[in-house]
């Protein structure tokens, strides 16, 4: 990964999850299956210089989630994470 590049928090996805998630993700808790550290999304690595979205871990640098947009078809990839969180009570 090129130190250069710049990042904003998870906070910066919302709009672009909220197409397939109800719930705010960056409320979410997720582990990072790389190092098992337990953080919420919205303190995630965000790198949107990329075709679409890339976050990592901010504590090891690990990648969590890949989402790109192409053509009206949405790609989600969570591998990164052991798991990840929503608070489901109702608002």
């Amino acid at each position: 990964m090129n130190a250069s590049m710049n990042y904003l928090d998870g906070n910066a996805a919302a709009g672009e999850l909220s197409t397939i998630f109800v719930a705010d993700i960056t409320s979410a808790e997720g582990q990072c299956a790389n190092c098992g550290g337990k953080k919420p999304f919205a303190e995630a690595h965000l790198y949107m210089q990329c075709p679409g979205l890339v976050a990592r871990c901010a504590l090891c640098g690990h990648v969590l989630l890949r989402f790109a947009n192409v053509q009206g078809r949405v790609f989600l990839d969570l591998r990164g994470m052991t798991y990840l969180s929503v608070d489901a009570a109702p608002q």
